[in-house]
């Protein structure tokens, strides 16, 4: 942008380039920029005695005259005559957007166009505008004179301890022009004035200007040979406060912009980021009573599950701690009631004397398939509900069911009860204050939602502001709040204390020594323990133990487990852990399973 500093600087370099032509040139241009009681030469004066009077010779020319009121609005009149030569159409170039600093662009509005021929009547005028300039087409077939009229808004500027008119009088023509003059005139007088003409960014001084004499009561500007393309570009200053107005400034897109790193935007970045941060500090709290809860109570667990007050005088009898069943366990843990803590309940079922599973004959390269057989429940034992109700989803169809034929069954459809009494259990025991499943997806919904939200956001504000940076801290606190949704739910007091006692009971199962049981007691002991075993992932070294206790006593088989003739007890290690890994995989293979919580 010009600025009247400049405008001073070009005035001079352009007056001493005239007064070096002055020296073999007998009547020439005078350009400078005056200030008021300079003797610069009339306009009529300035004008270079080469050009002749003649219209029909002296081709196409342009009289601009601009006549800037109080507030700014320059309003323009332009007398264009072809000579004898008028073009089918003539096109003037304006330049409405131009570079105003590293970020902004100067908008020049151009309003209330209008033309009319030497007779007065109408001419045609369409508009193109685009890539920073605004193209006036003018239908000039058979019309030597047009009359062209247009106001421009945001031409005039304060600046330092005056105020700017700055105006790219001729954008461009489309053919050229022997002689284009501009006349501003204003409430005040001018106190400089300046102007360049030429390609883009050139710096050549035009052919002349002058404020009118010692009077100073007009801005002149004079340019010949104006050829397509080239431009002529003017600055008139004024005093302060004479006139009003303002540029027009629009912030230019860039991401570089869009995304500015400033102390404002850090601020609010920061301040934003409060949000998952204070999360964070939420879950390190109650995870670290977790912990706590862990280094006291976990010895409480880290023992043998019996108890010696069963019936007889040696009675000793499974006892877990807290008295969790598997499926539970599995639950409290990892927060999610998923397959395997349904195959472990199911085995545990068959343990408990609920079912029996049969392991059917078979090639010996061909699938293994079981049946599970139905029993009358055990008067000691009573079912918790989510064990009744997948005793009721395993024998929906009647009191034996293929493990093969589970999946199109109608089982894994019934499974998603299954589950959800699971996550209430939770909550009635009082190991969670909220149903696992709901609270991680509320925390999920709401870290989706957040995360929506931040990219709107950082889009609205990179479209219209420079602050798009301080919605990005959203986008990461909707993201970490929907990673963090896994970890949202809490386990209260007592379910922290009963987990401690769960990973106590994990340590024994995992280090347990079968010697410690007496062999009368182990196949039953040892069968309670399996369903456990297959919830901490070590469901083949207790099988293994269990078989060999088995063997110890001389047992054919196992009361709740039959497999075919051919069978020995020495092979329900491999039978076992088969069987958990297909019912798993039937379960896991069914979609209902898969899509929930």
């Amino acid at each position: 942008m010009w600025r009247v500093g400049i405008a001073r600087a070009a005035a001079a370099a352009g007056a001493l380039i005239a007064l070096s032509a002055a020296a073999s040139a007998p009547v020439g241009a005078h350009p400078a920029a005056a200030a008021q009681g300079d003797s610069s030469p009339s306009v009529a004066a300035s004008l270079p005695a080469s050009v002749p009077d003649d219209g029909a010779n002296r081709g196409t020319t342009n009289a601009i005259r601009l006549n800037l009121d109080e507030k700014g609005v320059l309003h323009a009149e332009e007398s264009i005559s072809f000579g004898q030569d008028p073009p089918e159409e003539f096109v003037r170039t304006f330049s409405v957007r131009e570079s105003y600093d590293a970020d902004h662009s100067r908008i020049y509005k151009i309003e209330r166009i209008s033309a009319v021929d030497g007779s007065g009547r109408d001419v045609p005028v369409s508009t193109d505008k685009g890539g920073g300039t605004l193209d006036m087409r003018m239908d000039t077939a058979g019309r030597s004179e047009v009359v062209l009229r247009y106001t421009v808004r945001g031409a005039v500027d304060p600046v330092g301890d005056g105020t700017e008119l700055e105006w790219t009088a001729v954008g461009g023509y489309s053919r050229t022009v022997a002689e284009t003059t501009v006349v501003v005139d204003a409430a005040v007088p001018p106190v400089a004035l300046s102007c360049t003409a030429g390609e883009a960014r050139s710096s050549i001084y035009c052919t002349s200007s002058d404020m009118g004499g010692h009077r100073a009561v007009l801005a002149r500007f004079l340019q010949t040979d104006m050829n397509p393309g080239e431009a002529l570009r003017i600055v008139v200053g004024y005093p302060a406060g004479a006139i009003g107005g303002e540029a027009i400034v629009e912030r230019d897109w860039s991401v570089q912009t869009a995304f500015a790193i400033t102390p404002l935007t850090a601020t609010v970045f920061g301040l934003l980021l409060l949000v998952p941060v204070g999360v964070l500090v939420a879950l390190i709290r109650i995870r670290g009573r977790d912990e706590r809860t862990l280094r006291t109570e976990a010895a409480a667990g880290d023992s043998a599950p019996v108890d010696a007050s069963g019936p007889g005088a040696d009675g000793i009898r499974f006892k877990p701690p807290d008295d969790v069943h598997p499926g539970q366990i599995g639950t409290l843990i990892d927060e999610q009631a998923d397959v395997v803590d349904i195959t472990a309940t199911v085995v545990d079922l068959a343990v408990r004397g609920h079912l029996t599973i049969r392991e059917l004959p078979h090639a010996q390269y061909s699938a293994t398939d079981w049946r599970l057989d139905k029993l009358p429940p055990p008067a000691d034992d009573e079912l918790l509900p989510y064990e009744r109700m997948l005793l009721d989803a395993l024998f929906h169809n009647g009191d034996q069911a293929k493990v093969s034929e589970l999946g199109h069954s109608g089982f894994p459809a019934r499974l998603s009860a299954v589950r959800e009494e699971l996550y209430r259990d939770m909550v009635r025991l009082k190991w969670f204050a909220y149903r696992p499943n709901l609270e991680r997806n509320r925390w999920a919904t709401a870290g989706i939602g957040i995360t929506v939200l931040g990219v709107v956001l950082t889009t609205v504000l990179a479209v219209f502001t420079e602050a798009a940076f301080t919605a990005l801290a959203v986008i990461i606190a909707g993201a970490a709040v929907t990673v963090g949704a896994q970890f949202m739910p809490a386990k209260t007091r007592q379910g922290s204390v009963v987990f401690a006692h769960t990973l106590g009971f994990r340590s024994y199962l995992l280090s347990a020594d079968a010697e410690d049981v007496p062999q009368r007691h182990r196949v039953s002991l040892f069968s309670r323990y399996l369903p456990y075993a297959i919830i901490f992932d070590n469901v083949e070294r207790w099988a293994a133990v269990l078989a060999s206790a088995g063997s110890e006593g001389a047992a054919d088989g196992l009361p709740w487990y039959i497999g075919p003739d051919d069978w020995r007890l020495q092979d329900f290690a491999d039978s076992i852990k088969t069987f958990a890994l297909t019912l798993t995989g039937v379960i896991s293979n069914t979609r209902q399973f898969r899509t929930l919580n």
